[in-house]
């Protein structure tokens, strides 16, 4: 049996199209202050960006990417992960290679207790 086809940015919502071109365009560094409402990024206005910048290295890759392709695993996570807060903050989210590496989460009370819904 084949495996589904893996998700595709054609099916994201256009702020989430409009981040990943961001992280890609950012390559090494942060988002600071990322919020989240409606399980959706806020991205008016658009949250600090922090580039990391190394010396004597090649990592800076600036091909063009088409207009559709397959999403990695971590950029799938990262937007399971905030289509399923009501509301909240990513205080810092970390950026390697122009993926999503990691981020930390300030969760506040509210109707949906700020976490992720189970």
């Amino acid at each position: 049996m084949k495996p589904p086809p893996a998700p595709s940015t054609r099916q994201l919502l256009a702020t989430e199209r409009l981040f990943v071109g961001a992280m890609q365009r950012l390559g090494f560094g942060r988002f600071e202050s990322l919020q989240i409402r409606g399980g959706e990024l806020v991205l008016d206005p658009w949250p600090t960006t922090i580039q990391a910048v190394k010396f004597g290295t090649n990592e800076s890759d600036t091909r063009e990417l088409p207009a559709d392709f397959g999403l990695k695993r971590q950029v799938v996570e990262l937007f399971e992960y905030v289509r399923s807060v009501g509301s909240g903050e990513i205080r810092c989210l970390a950026v390697r290679h122009g993926l999503p590496f990691s981020m930390e989460v300030a969760h506040r009370p509210g109707t949906d207790g700020g976490w992720p819904h189970a």
